[in-house]
């Protein structure tokens, strides 16, 4: 336990545990008090203490240069404390204000940071939002140029489509022919209808007007399949039926008033509609489109048609249809479904002018090609269950045999839908 600090100073402050009192060590260092040798037990102990008093004399002598630097630097470190440090308040007061002024300059530093990371923050946001704002620029700058690139290349095979009806075509070596050049298309639409026509080419159009209504059904059941684009066509604008053959499409239309005009190129046809009171001309299909006006209509359908044209030809058809197409234009085309192979392979070809069935997949692409954006395809008119394969009725067998039965059924679905499926559907594409 430190010596008690009974006021003045004296050697037993420091015995045991020294004081703490800087005055006190003052006062030890300015008068040279020497600390007593400390006593030990025992004989020993006692002539230890002897020769410890005898040699002091004789040890600090030769040091005494070296005490008094030593006790001069301990006083003046006492008095620059007791200068600075007036007392242990004094102190207590230093250390807390150091303290306080350490937290200060902490809390000012972390400030500092906080704002230092909060204008980094904001200033990252802002340079990520100008460029996110610079990114959707260029996007939609992009998006732009890609449209009108994509419009300029669809009006480019528009244009080459149309042009190819106004070029010259080589004369027809044929014995009726004078070998002189054919008549322009303008020239071919206002003469056809008036032309005469030969009585073989009158007889074999009555023949096809026989084969279409027994084959493809009554004018009732083919105005009953239309009605399934309807949806397509109303608030579209006018409508043209390129192949309107018998006007079973034209009549619905009419009956949901929808502006619509017919065109085909059997006289026949064209004769039928008109008794029925319907708009409709006779002329070459391509070449009738070619002579319609740039975005002059809302919607083309032609159905049953395609079929019966080379690639080349149905290709053609398809870009002029986009030429004269207004924005939001629709084309229909509908046409057998080769997904059926008892279509694609037996019904198709009891039309003999039929060429060759044309699949969705490969019109899908002709309908993009060509600029119309979306595509979507419809399947129609499926085979009654009455010609489809049968299906075991699983009620009427034991539960044993029900899980083969099963098996079998799923299997008669597969064959069932490769088989029959389908036997029509229609392709339709809309003008960006």
């Amino acid at each position: 336990m430190p010596a008690a600090n009974t006021g003045e100073p004296h050697i037993g402050l420091f015995l045991g545990e020294p004081t703490r009192d800087l005055n006190h060590w003052a006062w030890l260092w300015t008068g040279d008090h020497e600390l007593p040798v400390r006593s030990h037990r025992g004989l020993f102990g006692r002539l230890l203490v002897f020769w410890k008093r005898l040699l002091r004399p004789l040890v600090k002598t030769p040091v005494n240069d070296l005490w008094d630097r030593q006790r001069l630097f301990n006083l003046i470190l006492l008095e620059t404390l007791a200068r600075e440090l007036r007392g242990p308040q004094d102190l207590r007061a230093h250390v807390e204000r150091m303290q306080r002024e350490f937290e200060a300059a902490i809390q000012a530093h972390a400030k500092r940071l906080e704002d230092f990371d909060v204008r980094i923050a904001s200033g990252m946001t802002e340079v990520m939002r100008h460029n996110d704002a610079l990114f959707a620029r260029v996007d939609q700058k992009l998006d732009r140029y890609r449209r009108e690139a994509r419009e300029l290349w669809d009006r480019l095979g528009a244009f080459i489509a149309a042009t190819e009806a106004r070029e010259p075509k080589p004369p027809f070596a044929g014995p009726s022919s004078d070998n002189g050049p054919k008549a322009a298309p303008s020239q071919r639409l206002r003469s056809t209808a008036a032309s005469e026509k030969p009585l073989a080419e009158v007889q074999r159009e009555q023949s096809y007007l026989e084969l279409e209504r027994r084959q493809r059904g009554s004018e009732e059941e083919i105005a009953e399949r239309i009605a399934a684009y309807l949806p397509y066509l109303k608030g579209r604008g006018e409508v043209v039926d390129l192949g309107c053959g018998r006007g079973e499409a034209l009549e619905l239309f009419a009956a949901h008033d929808i502006a619509a005009r017919g065109v085909d190129s059997s006289g026949e046809m064209v004769a039928r509609c008109r008794d029925k009171g319907l708009d409709a001309v006779e002329a070459d299909l391509l070449d009738y489109l070619a002579e319609l006006a740039e975005g002059s209509l809302g919607a083309l359908v032609c159905f049953h048609v395609v079929e019966h044209l080379p690639p080349a030809a149905l290709e053609r058809l398809i870009r002029l249809a986009w030429r004269a197409l207004g924005p939001g234009g629709v084309l229909i085309l509908e046409t057998p479904s080769p997904l059926s192979v008892v279509m694609a392979a037996r019904n198709f070809w009891i039309d003999p002018t039929h060429r060759r069935p044309v699949h969705p997949a490969s019109l899908e692409v002709r309908f993009r090609e060509a600029g119309f954006e979306p595509v979507h395809r419809i399947d129609l008119h499926p085979f009654p269950p009455q010609e489809r394969l049968p299906e075991i009725d699983l009620a009427t067998l034991h539960e044993d045999q029900r899980a083969l039965a099963d098996s079998v059924n799923r299997l008669r679905d597969i064959l069932d839908d490769l088989l029959f499926g389908n036997r029509d559907f229609g392709m339709v594409g809309e003008k960006p």
